[in-house]
């Protein structure tokens, strides 16, 4: 049997530490954590910097490397840094070394990182090694080179390797979520499928229970199924909260491709063992003929502000489609006009907080709203053109009338000044697979020894 051991969802999020010494003190073989995703848009991996606290990154951390050494197992961290972008693996690993330092440890460290140059996607790209997946952009040769950071998705092959070396802490690059969980009882011969489906439901920590926001759970591997147990006081975990995991971040329920093939879940049987832990078997893993990483790259779109007004008068919020309407034909002619801009140098949007900002034109729902927000978004290829075309916006948001008939009324700014620089920003440009000859090829593993 091999025991996991998943403090959290991710790294910043916070855990239940009553919880987590609970899991230490069950003796696991391991402690895997994720370090991010791409949830929050691509500004984290086109700038390679991460989303989460370095303060509350250094605490948990902290914590966890304590565990480490409590319990005389490795810790192992993928997508480091949010993004696993290398900038941000190396963000990690310099806080690694400060918390070692502070507390008197040594540690045998791996770091494996997944950032790829454009010139290696180029060539995959070139010879026919690269293949979109649903919904990719048209992409080539510059698309390719205007990226900031592409990184590839490491399997269980990679971390097994980082493993291998007998690290203490293994700090990973951009991996799929469940690889850090599958590696080490992959390489224990636990059921492939069971390995892989139960890296799944663990990857979120207690998502896949009640009290999800505890954290703390244990999955243990064997070579016919797998075992899920929430540690923290109230979580409990029910052949629902267990089967429905796989609906999260997955287009098919029975479905999930990984690197090296994919689990099929079509025949897993789910059973509560009592009120608490479900065992699960039946899931198998199917072998692909290939082997394919993910690549995920983003870019810089560009320069952006924001402004935000409020809108309170009921015959505005009544006509507020309108009054937008009528804002954005303005202004935009006004930029094109004085700045001799065409129209698609630039994009300016108006959406209604509190309406329709989320969905658009797909929202369904209607509420006679006594408040509405509106938030305009100026970008361009430049700062100067986004700048003043935020200051042309500016007064529309302030004092617009619906009517030319109509007193000029005045609108309520929350900020001053109300044109917000969000700097330059990011947008993916990379959905595809890339086929490599070996796990190994596209990754590169350093092992240094601290103290």
């Amino acid at each position: 049997m091999t025991r996991v051991l998943i403090p959290s969802g991710a790294l910043g999020l916070g855990y239940d530490r009553t919880a987590l010494e609970r899991g230490i003190a069950s003796a696991p073989d391991i402690i895997a954590i994720d370090g991010g995703s791409t949830d929050s848009g691509p500004s984290y991996l086109g700038r390679g910097v991460s989303k989460y606290s370095r303060a509350s990154t250094k605490i948990e951390w902290a914590g966890l490397i304590e565990a480490r050494r409590t319990a005389g197992v490795p810790l192992v961290i993928g997508t480091a840094g949010t993004c696993g972008a290398d900038d941000a693996v190396d963000w990690l690993v310099e806080i690694t070394e400060e918390i070692l330092a502070e507390t008197g440890q040594a540690a045998k460290i791996a770091v494996l990182k997944s950032g790829q140059t454009a010139a290696r996607v180029a060539d995959a790209f070139s010879t026919g090694r690269i293949t979109p997946l649903h919904p990719a952009p048209e992409i080539d040769a510059d698309v390719i080179a205007s990226c900031s950071n592409i990184v590839a998705l490491a399997g269980a092959e990679q971390i097994a390797a980082a493993l291998e070396t007998g690290a203490d802490i293994v700090i990973a690059g951009r991996t799929t979520d469940t690889a850090i969980i599958a590696a080490l009882p992959l390489m224990r011969g636990a059921h492939a499928g069971a390995a892989w489906h139960g890296a799944k439901i663990g990857e979120c920590g207690a998502l896949c229970a009640t009290n999800p926001q505890s954290g703390v759970i244990l999955v243990d591997f064997d070579a016919d199924g797998f075992t899920v147990t929430p540690l923290a006081d109230g979580a409990h975990a029910t052949p629902h909260t267990v089967s429905a995991h796989m609906l999260y971040e997955n287009s098919d329920p029975f479905i999930l491709y990984e690197p090296g093939g994919h689990l099929d879940v079509t025949q897993a049987e789910y059973r509560a063992l009592d009120d608490t832990r479900v065992r699960v078997t039946g899931s198998e893993w199917v072998p692909s003929d290939r082997y394919t990483v993910k690549l995920e790259g983003a870019r810089r779109a560009g320069y952006q502000s924001v402004l935000l007004t409020l809108l309170r008068d009921r015959h505005y919020v009544e006509h507020a489609d309108a009054w937008c309407a009528d804002i954005l034909a303005k202004c935009r002619a006004k930029a094109e006009a004085r700045l001799g801009l065409a129209a698609e140098d630039f994009d300016l949007e108006l959406r209604i907080i509190g309406r329709s900002a989320t969905l658009g034109a797909l929202e369904n729902r209607a509420n006679g709203a006594v408040e509405l927000g509106v938030l305009g978004i100026v970008t361009a290829q430049t700062r100067q053109a986004v700048d003043e075309i935020a200051k042309m916006l500016n007064p529309y948001l302030l004092h617009h009338p619906l009517t030319a008939a109509e007193e000029q009324p005045t609108f309520a700014f929350p900020f001053s000044p109300a044109e917000v620089e969000r700097g330059e920003v990011y947008e993916f440009c990379l959905n595809h697979v890339m086929e490599l000859t070996d796990p190994m090829e596209a990754f590169r593993l350093e092992v240094r020894q601290f103290g």
